[in-house]
Formats: C-alpha cells, sequence, structure tokens
C-alpha cells in the first residue's frame, strides 16, 4: 500500500480531538529528522504540540496542515471513527479529509523531494495545533518566531487535489449590552438589557460593511450567531450577549470594518474580539498557481476560492506575504462529517502533485 496512505492510517488512528495533538506530531517529528530535517516543537499547551522542520538554505516554500479534529457530533458512526478503515476507495476515520490525509501526503512529497535528484526547493514544514477552533497554534508559532518568510505557501486542506486560490476572512465579535436589573414585575425600576441587545441585533442585520464585492471571493457578510442573556424568567437582565460573524475579503481591514461596526451601534453596546484572521487571495497567473497545475492539480476554474478560513490567514504575513494556495486531497464536502472519508487515490495522486509542483518550483 502507499506509504502516504499509511501514514494517513497512522495518523487518523489517533485521536485529536480539539487536543492530543502532541501525539500526532511525534512521529511527523521522527521522519522528518530521519530525512534530515531540522525539527523544533512548539507546545501551545499541555499535550498540544505543533512542529516546524527545515530543509535545505534560501527562502523555502512552506507547506502546512493542522493536526487537530473537530468533535464526533452525536449520531453514530457505522465506520470507528479512529479506525482508519479502507472499504474500496475510500479511507473513513475523524480527520480523514479535514486533514490527515494532506499532512500525511506533504510529508512523502517532502522526504520524496529531499531524496531526489533534481532541483531542490528549500523547505519548512509547518504543523499546527487549533486550527478548527480559530487557528490558534498557528498565532502561538508566529509569536515565537518559529515562521518566517518564504516562497510560497501551500495549505494541505481537502480540495479535491483542486487549486483554490484564497478564502475570506473571520472576523468574529461579542456585541455586550448592559443594563440594570429589577423584579420582573416593577421592570420600570430596571434597565433591560435584552431590549438592548435586540435593538442591536437589528442595527447588525442592516449593516453595511462598506466595501465592493470581491470579483471572486464575492461579498462580505454578517451574520449574528449567538445569542444570551437573562437568568431567570421574573427578573429584568441587566446583561446580554449576542456572537456576530462577519467574512470579509481581500483587502479589508478588520479594524476599520470594527470601528465601522461600532458606529452603527451607538452607545448601547460594547463589541470584543474572538477571532481575526484576514482574507487571503492569490492571483491565478502566479507562478506557484501555475507550478500545481502542470504537476496535476485542478485548475482554479469559476469557484476559485474555499469557503472555508484556513491557517494561512495566519502565517501568510509571517512568510512575508508569500503566494498562497490552498490544494489537498481530502473532499471539502467531508469536513466534518459522521463517518467522514477521504479518497484513497487522491491521496497517492496528491503526492505526485506536491512532488512535481515542488520541482518545478525549484
Amino acid at each position: 500500500m502507499n506509504e502516504a496512505v499509511e501514514l494517513a492510517r497512522e495518523l487518523i488512528r489517533i485521536d485529536s480531538v480539539g487536543g492530543g495533538e502532541a501525539a500526532v506530531a511525534e512521529p511527523l517529528a521522527r521522519r522528518l529528522s530521519d530525512a534530515g530535517f531540522a525539527v523544533r516543537t512548539h507546545e501551545h499547551a499541555p499535550g498540544r504540540t505543533g512542529l516546524v522542520a527545515r530543509w535545505g538554505t534560501g527562502e523555502p516554500v512552506t507547506l502546512t496542515g493542522h493536526l487537530d479534529t473537530v468533535p464526533l457530533g452525536g449520531q453514530a458512526w457505522r465506520h470507528a471513527p479512529h479506525g482508519a478503515e479502507i472499504d474500496g476507495d475510500r479511507l473513513y476515520g475523524r480527520g480523514s479529509s479535514d486533514m490527515k490525509a494532506g499532512v500525511a501526503a506533504l510529508v512523502v512529497a517532502a522526504e520524496r523531494h529531499v531524496r531526489g535528484t533534481g532541483p531542490k526547493a528549500a523547505l519548512e514544514m509547518v504543523f499546527t495545533v487549533g486550527e478548527e477552533t480559530g487557528c490558534e497554534g498557528a498565532a502561538g508559532m508566529v509569536a515565537a518566531g518559529l515562521v518566517g518568510r518564504s516562497r510560497a505557501l501551500l495549505v494541505a486542506e481537502p480540495t479535491a487535489n483542486r487549486v483554490l486560490l484564497g478564502h475570506k476572512g473571520a472576523l468574529w465579535l461579542e456585541a455586550t449590552t448592559r443594563g440594570t436589573t429589577a423584579h420582573g414585575s416593577m421592570p420600570h425600576l430596571g434597565d433591560n438589557a435584552i431590549y438592548k441587545l435586540a435593538r442591536v441585533i437589528g442595527a447588525v442585520e442592516t449593516f453595511d460593511p462598506g466595501v465592493p464585492d470581491h470579483p471572486w471571493l464575492g461579498p462580505s457578510t454578517v451574520n449574528v450567531g449567538t445569542v444570551r442573556g437573562g437568568i431567570n424568567v421574573n427578573s429584568v437582565p441587566d446583561l446580554a450577549v449576542a456572537t456576530v460573524d462577519l467574512r470579509t475579503v481581500a483587502g479589508q481591514d478588520h479594524g476599520r470594518l470594527r470601528e465601522r461596526l461600532q458606529t452603527a451601534l451607538g452607545d448601547e453596546a460594547t463589541l470584543g474580539v474572538l477571532v481575526d484572521l484576514p482574507a487571503i487571495w492569490t492571483e491565478p497567473d502566479d507562478p506557484f498557481v501555475r507550478a500545481l497545475v502542470e504537476a496535476g492539480a485542478g485548475a482554479p476554474g469559476d469557484h476559485p476560492a474555499a469557503s472555508y478560513f484556513t491557517d494561512a490567514s495566519v502565517l501568510a504575513a509571517a512568510c512575508g506575504g508569500a503566494p498562497t494556495v490552498v490544494c489537498g486531497p481530502g473532499e471539502p464536502e467531508q469536513a466534518h462529517v459522521t463517518d467522514e472519508y477521504c479518497l484513497v487515490h487522491r491521496i497517492e495522486e496528491a503526492v505526485e502533485i506536491y512532488t512535481a509542483a515542488l520541482g518545478r518550483f525549484a
């Protein structure tokens, strides 16, 4: 069986749902060290260790993926979520598509690259923790100075081996309103924070982000995701909170966007930042894009942007604004679902694409 498929199965068997990534990083660090990479680990929290591995001299091509996975959900699985079962062309398990197959393909392609006889690009492998909860591990690595300038950045998130040129950014805010508590039978003695929040939510619904649509990423959008407030039915609530999900396009300034929203809301609410991840975009004629497509990856086509955000929102700036591409063997529709799977042939195909593209880009 293909070694990348076997490595993917090894990684899927390790439970890294919302933590425990250190157990995934350990076999990767060992393999990369054996291949001649200089490996450095980064502990985000106990049991949550990512790694950065470097090979060669000069500005590298950075290859990245995350090691954490999302919870299993409440629905029963027909295939054991950490069994790494193969049925026909399907490799089942949590993280198979999102994104342990991509990580495995990157590692095997990197090993082949350094063993090869042709032109060689310097490589930097960045494997993160906590991507699913806001790219926390990548941010920690950047803050620690572990990620530097590179020639290009490849994110192996699930795209069915099609090249995607970027994705929207995410600015998640918490809107808080405050009031004064009183007995529910005497509301005139209090100041109802939920009524204030209701007005705030109405203002969010009609909020204009103030930027034109991106030709490929589309419009900047806003959504209220959660609301909470009040303790009991017979009291005037003195605190209410809503979370606001703003999705942004390339070039949109998050600081100005937050100020614009605060102005629209006035004094009734204060805004706190939960997640702040900028949009990513690379032009379709970039040489790194061409190298991947010429190596066999699917062309961007009419839908060249990912629907999700990635660690690139954090890593791209640390890489000096390097051209950034998302391309991985997972099936995007399989991310986070019950009985998640990746197609075996796509894992094998991804190794060939990555290896050939690195040779072309050397």
